[in-house]
Parts: C-alpha cells; sequence; structure tokens
C-alpha cells in the first residue's frame, strides 16, 4: 500500500540525479546532492559537493551528476 504522507504530489518534484552535469554559480556554494526540489525518497543521502572556487568541478560519488563550477 502507498503511504500517502509521502507519495502524494510526488510530480511537483524533479526526477532525483536526472541530469549528469549540473553548472553552479560561486553564489550557490556549498551545494549538495541532490539537489534543492528533487525528490529524496528514492533518492541517495545528502552529502557536499567539494567544488574548488577557481573554476573547478566536482563528481557526486553516489550518482555521478558532474556538478560545474561557471567562470
Amino acid at each position: 500500500m502507498v503511504n500517502p504522507d509521502t507519495a502524494a504530489n510526488q510530480n511537483a518534484f524533479n526526477q532525483p540525479n536526472a541530469k549528469t552535469a549540473i553548472e553552479v554559480k560561486s553564489e550557490d556554494l556549498p551545494i549538495h546532492c541532490p539537489v534543492a526540489g528533487s525528490s529524496l525518497w528514492n533518492s541517495h543521502p545528502r552529502i557536499y559537493i567539494p567544488v574548488n572556487e577557481n573554476g573547478g568541478e566536482a563528481k557526486c560519488p553516489y550518482c555521478g551528476t558532474i556538478f560545474k563550477l561557471l567562470g
């Protein structure tokens, strides 16, 4: 049976980890994966991604999403 408290309105959320690359700005740091707006019930634990502030990128060890810092 579906739990009505956790299954309602799942269409209002983004598919978790659906993108393979996400561009972020320095004002978005620190960034975590899954990102805000993702449905967390079927995703991995939230972790902070160590994106280098000097134009770097980092990869989520759980889902492989790449976070690229815009210059």
